[in-house]
Formats: structure tokens, sequence, C-alpha cells
């Protein structure tokens, strides 16, 4: 039995060349809401509206007349549905990234519904998708300014290199950077770790297989690459890749080409490169562990994510906030926040920045979700358990067991007025006091500084 399928709001573009399938299809569609327009010889129409969902049906007759090379930017952004005698490796000069649709000549209405529905469904999708993504916490100066370079260079389709800490949120900003550029943006986002690339799947998972190409290749694979053309690709971690995949990389990046493995012909690419990394890539070049041309090549525009710390309390508060009201599901009760539950996330150190945070905020909102009130034993636990040094060794000590005797009151009012002069923010308070921000927490911590704490007279 055939499933229901919906199609409202649907224009399919059809270059049949030789193969008359124009009438066919507007015969296996008349049933639904469908546009069916002949696009042989006519430009495609720059105001195409985008309240309609598109796809794109072509005959590779078209191609193998030599009549129409495909480009994106001919199809802005449509799936393609090929129409062919028999599945077959594409030609590079002529075919776009997306060969991966395709009908015999002798298709069915079953089949041609089958397969448009599949690509609707991931047109909705992915019109949906940016809803979960464009949305960033930005109060604090550092990420406003970050937000604005993001913003500037989007719609660039120079490589970028993503700088900040392990949990700032790298992928999220090669997110805004994909949808805000007005051609990739159609295209896929695809992120990929480089850290968890096993050894010996380097070439088949970037560069793809043709079928056959060693045991088990029942089918043929597109890599990496090939998925990410026409969008943009995402390499996280980049400075964990082993040198002699830098220079495989290097060579896709010079040649905007990439063979399969078990294949000879060449796939030409056009994708937008965004890597990311938490490790320091001109100490690793100066080193000798990374590659001096791929960095340049990886670095045309730097961006530095700031940490949480960098970033201030009110971005930390604001953050936590937001992620206990989607775990609350805007619940009342967040209304009722206690202040000593933002004063103990504001005085909490986080070497995990927000994806730590994010687990604090997780676990706070389901207690409050289980027990209905905010228990101060439980969510004082949680927060105790976050309360770590950034050498990593848990805080044991109680505040109440300082013994405040040994305290230098003259340092920790000198701390205290450069954390004020500098809105709390902790790295340009170290810088002011000449100690790093390692120092600077320690210090706070022995004193049991907390914000807008009041100096304390000293002692004479």
């Amino acid at each position: 039995m055939t499933p229901t399928l919906n199609f409202d709001e649907l224009d399919l573009y059809v270059w049949e060349g030789k193969a008359d399938i124009v009438e066919r299809i507007e015969r296996c569609m008349a049933s639904f809401d469908v546009g069916v327009v002949r696009a042989d010889g006519i430009p495609m129409p720059q105001d195409r509206s985008t309240s309609r969902a598109a796809l794109a049906v072509i005959s590779v007759s078209v191609i193998d007349g030599g009549g129409m090379p495909v480009t994106t930017e001919l199809l802005q952004g449509m799936p393609v549905i090929w129409v062919a005698a028999a599945s077959r490796e594409r030609d590079a000069r002529s075919y776009p990234p997306d060969y991966l649709y395709v009908l015999p000549y002798d298709f069915t209405g079953a089949e041609l519904r089958t397969l448009v529905a599949k690509l609707v469904r991931q047109l909705r999708a992915r019109a949906v998708q940016p809803e979960k993504t464009n949305t960033l916490i930005a109060h604090s100066e550092s990420m406003r300014s970050l937000l604005s370079e993001v913003k500037a260079f989007a719609d660039c389709k120079h490589n970028v290199l993503v700088r900040g800490e392990t949990g700032v949120g790298k992928e999220r900003i090669a997110e805004l950077l994909h949808l805000g550029h007005p051609t990739y943006s159609t295209g896929a986002f695809v992120p990929v770790n480089c850290g968890a690339i096993p050894d010996g799947l380097f070439e088949s998972l970037f560069f793809g297989h043709a079928k056959g190409s060693f045991t088990g290749a029942v089918h043929a694979h597109r890599g990496f690459f090939e998925q990410a053309s026409g969008g943009t690709l995402f390499l996280d971690e980049i400075g964990d890749l082993p040198r002699y995949q830098q220079v495989k990389l290097l060579r896709v990046l010079e040649d905007n080409a990439v063979t399969r493995l078990g294949s000879t012909t060449p796939v030409r690419l056009d994708f937008r490169l965004v890597a990311a990394t938490n490790r320091d890539l001109r100490e690793m070049v100066a080193s000798g562990d990374f590659r001096a041309d791929l960095f340049y090549r990886l670095a045309v525009i730097e961006l530095h994510i700031p940490n949480l710390e960098e970033r201030g309390v009110v971005d930390k508060i604001a953050i936590f906030k937001a992620i206990l009201s989607e775990v609350l599901e805007g619940e009342a009760l967040l209304e009722s926040l206690p202040y000593w539950l933002t004063d103990a996330v504001s005085n909490t150190y986080f070497p995990g920045n927000v994806r730590q945070l994010r687990n604090l905020a997780e676990r706070v909102g389901v207690i409050v979700r289980q027990f209905g009130v905010w228990d101060r034993v439980l969510i004082e636990r949680a927060v105790a358990l976050m309360r770590i040094t950034p050498d990593g060794v848990p805080a044991t000590a109680a505040p109440n067991t300082v013994d405040r005797k040994g305290w230098n009151s003259g340092e920790r009012n000198r701390i205290i007025a450069a954390l004020e002069a500098n809105e709390w923010k902790r790295q340009d308070s170290a810088q002011q006091l000449g100690i790093s921000r390692k120092v600077l927490w320690e210090k706070m911590r022995k004193y049991q500084i907390m914000d807008g704490e009041p100096e304390i007279p000293e002692e004479h």
C-alpha cells in the first residue's frame, strides 16, 4: 500500500533532453499540487519563490549531448534526481557533487513519487534546522565582537580557522558561518572530528571509494569531501591530524578535486572549509608537528572564541538560565531562580566551558523537575562537583574551613580592585595584576573572593 505523500507547494524543474520524460512526470504527479516546469533551454528564474520546495529532474542525455553544464549556481541549491539508463561513475567535468539519486529511464510513478517524497522531507528538515543553530547568547563585549566578525566573513568563500578552548562552541560558530553564506548555506554542513578518524580509514572516509575497490566495498561511497561539496566542511580538532594526512588534505585544497579509491576519475569540488582547534598551531608549526603550508591554507581568516571566564558573569548566568529553560520547558519555577544558585554558578570555574556549564544546568534542571522545588542540598552538591581547579584537582575544602588569619588583606584588596576595574573578567584582571589566569583563580579561591565581594580593612 502506498503511504500518504505530502507534495504541497512543490515545483519540479525538468531537463529532459532526448528522454521525453516531462509528460510522464506530469501524469505521475497529476493528483498532487505539483508544478512541473520544462527547463530545457531556459535560464533558471532568479526570483524563484523560496516559499515553495523545488527539485530538479535531469536526464543524463542533456549532459551527454553537451547541451548543459550543470552547476551549483544553475540549480540554486535544488536536490537533483538523475534519470539514466544505468547507474555509473559520473563525469567530473559535468556532473555536480550530488549525483546520488538516480531513476531508470523506465521509472514507474511509484518510484518517482517515493524518491520525490524523500527529498522533500530532507528539504523541509533543512528549512527548520537554522532555528536550532542561529541563536547564540552574546551579552559580553568579547562575544559581540566575535559575532560581528562572523557576520562580516560569513559570505566569503575563503577558509576559516576557529581557535578556542574545549567546550566553547567552535562547531556553533562554524554553523553560523555556513548559514550566513548565500550559496554554501543551501548545501550540506558536514562536521568531522579529526581526532576520531581511525588509522587506515582516512582515505576511504575523506576521499570515498569506488564499488569493488577493496574487499567489502559492495557499493560506491562518497567521502567527506564530496559530501560537503556545494556546502561547508567543518574539520574539528584539526591539530590532531597526523602529518601524513595533512599532506593529503593540502593536496585536495590546492587541486579542488578528489579521486575516489579504486577510481581514476577526479571529482571537482566546491566547498568552504572551516577548521577548528584548541591547540596553538603556530607552536606546532615551529615544532614541526604541523605543516606550515597547510596552516597558511587554513588560516586565511582566523577567529578566536573567548572562554567562559573571558565572557564574564553576565554571559555565564544567561547561558545557565537558557539551558535551564530548555530542561524545565518554560515552567514557572524558573522565575523563582534563587540568588544563592546564581551566585554559586557565577563563582564556579568551568574548565570545560559551555559544555560543562550545560552539564550543571541539566543536572539542576533534572533535580528541580523531579522534586518540584529548588532543593538547596542536592543542588549545592551538584555545584560542588563542578568546583574544579584549572589543573583538574577537586576543591574539597569547604569555604568555612579557610583560615582567614593567614590572609594578606592588602593582596586580597588589590585583586578585588583589579576585578572590579575589569568588570570581573578573569583574563583582563590577571593581565593587569601581572599573573596568569590560573594563579588568579587560585588566589580567588584562597581569599574566598566572589563577584561583588567588598574589600576588607587592612590590618596595621
